[in-house]
């Protein structure tokens, strides 16, 4: 460790250093430390780009200033290439949601409390802060503007479709990544974009109170890249649902510090998601792939659950015909889908339906999934005692139970969806979808579909999405 920090603790506290350790630096080249006295700690940071330095020091005292969670400066020497700052503590926010997981269903109130501070606290750092900061002291770039976009994009086609061996072509590509960047130039950018804004680089100390690091990479940019970047961290793993609540909630803390209709936001939402998800991507690839560190090659499984979802759910109002093959071409991937050694739940959604009201529309994104046909089972909805009822009802379960053919159909269907569910659960893919369907989608398929749902919960460990497209809106 440099000298000079030690001196600068000993010149700040007037108490001497007693014990040096290295504190882990994650995906940075720069080289932390915690220096304790008899009293006191701090951290020191060695890091040979004065530019970053700059870039931390200047923003760190400004955000204080602004009262916002930040560590204070207590020392530097630009020279010696090295400064001195608040010790925050031990626990990142991945950290305590790394511990947290399976203690309960579901993401703990705990994590979804410290959420809610985190994105209500995002806008000041965005918009209150961001107004007066002195954008000349950023680095590398004033802004996310199109070379940032560039970098971005080309770090992932360098660092992870090459080395992932994910085929495309160069020309169509590189048209593609100018049209996409267009599309998001097209967003309002004159906020403070944080850059990394992610589960890591948030510090949580007593209370469950959030501090924040690592903003030296910060610039001028739209407000969609930070709260995509929190949300679409890739290993925090944060369930779906909750992510579309956090984004409203930080939409209701955004609203009293600047003016915005919320479909215009949104409407480029999604392309800053997946920039953000293209530019870890890129990290993972250069750091996993090309530095062979393994564990960053434990985040690609993630991310790709993450692109999957989004390619679902979202639909890019820019045409990129070769950018989205090649994204669809990483989510089709089995060998990119087991690296990193690491397990991604299996969600299988479970419906019933009527055959009257046409086929269940897909929402996966796969194509399908399996599709049984109940209409060959004994039809309680013809006796008038059962009309009223539906397969949740008790009287329709015990017609049902009593009837040998319904035993075995369900058999038969058991056994075939267990042996894709261990497949995929080995192959780590992260969604199946069954559905059963009978002529009024009320009695058989409603039964067999909650048949099979109790069985899978009981056997395996998958999350089950259970819905009964036309019992659910039953009358009775």
């Amino acid at each position: 460790m440099n000298e000079t920090l030690k001196n600068l603790f000993e010149a700040h506290f007037r108490e001497k250093v007693k014990k040096v350790s290295v504190v882990e630096a994650h995906g940075s080249n720069r080289k932390r430390y915690r220096l304790t006295s008899q009293k006191r700690t701090a951290i020191g940071v060695e890091n040979e780009d004065r530019a970053e330095n700059i870039a931390f020091l200047t923003f760190s005292r400004h955000f204080r200033n602004c009262g916002l969670p930040v560590p204070e400066i207590f020392g530097e020497d630009l020279d010696a290439n090295v400064y001195l700052e608040e010790d925050l503590g031990y626990h990142t926010l991945f950290d305590l949601l790394s511990a947290s997981r399976g203690k309960e269903a579901g993401l703990p109130k705990r994590m979804e409390a410290i959420y809610e501070k985190v994105v209500g606290i995002l806008p000041e750092f965005q918009v209150r802060a961001g107004t007066s900061l002195d954008y000349d002291a950023c680095y590398p770039r004033h802004s996310f503007d199109r070379q940032s976009i560039m970098w971005d994009l080309n770090y992932f086609k360098y660092y992870f479709l090459k080395l992932a061996q994910i085929p495309f072509n160069e020309q169509e590509l590189e048209n593609d990544f100018n049209r996409f960047a267009d599309y998001l130039l097209q967003a309002e950018r004159h906020f403070f974009l944080y850059r990394d804004f992610q589960s890591r680089n948030i510090m949580v100390r007593d209370g469950d109170e959030p501090y924040f690091i690592d903003y030296q990479g910060g610039r001028r940019g739209a407000l969609q890249y930070d709260i995509a970047s929190l949300l679409y961290d890739a290993k925090a793993d944060l369930p779906f649902e909750f992510r579309e609540q956090m984004l409203d909630n930080y939409l209701n803390a955004l609203a009293p510090h600047v003016q915005f209709e919320r479909g215009e936001f949104l409407k480029y939402y999604c392309g800053y998601v997946l920039v953000r998800i293209m530019q870890a991507m890129g990290a993972y690839g250069f750091r996993g792939f090309y530095e062979r560190k393994t564990r960053f090659l434990q985040s690609v499984p993630f991310a790709i659950r993450n692109l999957e979802y989004v390619l679902q759910h979202a639909e890019l109002p820019v045409a990129v015909p070769m950018l989205l093959n090649c994204l669809q071409g990483i989510v089709r991937s089995t060998r990119l889908r087991e690296v990193g050694n690491v397990h991604l739940p299996l969600t299988v959604h479970i419906q019933s339906f009527s055959y009257k009201k046409g086929l269940p529309d897909d929402e996966s994104g796969h194509g399908g999934g399996f599709i049984f046909d109940c209409r060959v089972l004994p039809n309680p909805g013809r006796l008038p005692e059962y009309q009223e009822q539906t397969g949740n009802d008790a009287p329709v379960i015990a017609f049902l139970e009593q009837r040998a053919e319904v035993h075995s159909f369900l058999t038969r269907v058991r056994d075939l969806i267990s042996q894709v569910v261990e497949n995929y659960q080995q192959r780590n893919f992260s969604h199946l979808t069954v559905a059963f369907g009978c002529t009024g989608g009320q009695h058989r398929s409603v039964y067999c579909a909650n048949q099979l749902a109790k069985f899978l919960s009981e056997k395996y460990k998958v999350k089950i999405e259970l819905s009964h497209r036309e019992a659910d809106a039953w009358p009775g």
